[in-house]
């Protein structure tokens, strides 16, 4: 299990969900506290302003599932799979995950600040006007996915790999360039100058 920001511990469970099939599951306006989902098929599943609560997730199948306005809140994700899931609007904020699988995830809108994604595979995931503040991207894998306009403030980077990641409209401010991988990433001229500052570069007109 990787380790929460700060050294938080997972929020404790008190009742279980086993083995359950919630393929194609209207979620809409449904509210869980303190669950503990374990090998859940929610394949296709979706709704609108569902919201879990210091759940665990374990083994959940959130394939081609379909989020709007919901909010996993201080969540706990393991080994899950996303594939082609898609979060609109949603919240995860405090929520940690641990070798999950993120292709063609498409989130959009939303607040993940304080999120743990450490060394996440998202190379083929989609992130598009997040926010994502004090979020753990440490390590996370991020050659050419889409970050747009992502609030990255107060982030942890550290050795994160950008390498031809959209970047353009993020707050890159919590940015190392000498402790993250950079090569072919598109940025936008703000961006650039922010880095450039960064670098120890004095930057003029």
């Amino acid at each position: 299990m990787a380790d929460r920001m700060h050294g938080r511990p997972a929020a404790p469970t008190e009742t279980t969900i086993s083995s359950a099939d919630w393929d194609s599951r209207d979620l809409t306006g449904e509210r869980h506290e303190g669950v503990l989902f374990v090998d859940v098929d929610m394949t296709e599943a979706g709704g609108t302003g569902a919201v879990f609560t210091d759940c665990t997730f374990r083994g959940v199948r959130f394939n081609a599932s379909s989020h709007t306005d919901g909010a996993f809140l201080n969540c706990t994700f393991v080994r899950c799979g996303f594939f082609d899931a898609a979060f609109t609007g949603c919240k995860f904020v405090g929520s940690m995950f641990d070798g999950c699988t993120y292709d063609l995830m498409k989130v959009k809108g939303g607040d993940w600040s304080f999120a743990g994604l450490p060394g996440a595979d998202l190379q083929r995931a989609a992130f598009t006007d997040v926010r994502m503040r004090e979020a753990d991207l440490t390590g996370a894998r991020c050659a050419g996915a889409e970050l747009r306009g992502v609030d990255l403030s107060g982030a942890s980077l550290h050795k994160a790999d950008f390498s031809g990641c959209d970047l353009r409209g993020s707050d890159l401010s919590s940015l190392d360039p000498f402790t993250v991988e950079l090569r072919r990433a598109v940025i936008d001229p703000y961006q650039a100058v922010v880095l450039a500052t960064a670098l120890g570069l004095d930057v003029r007109e």
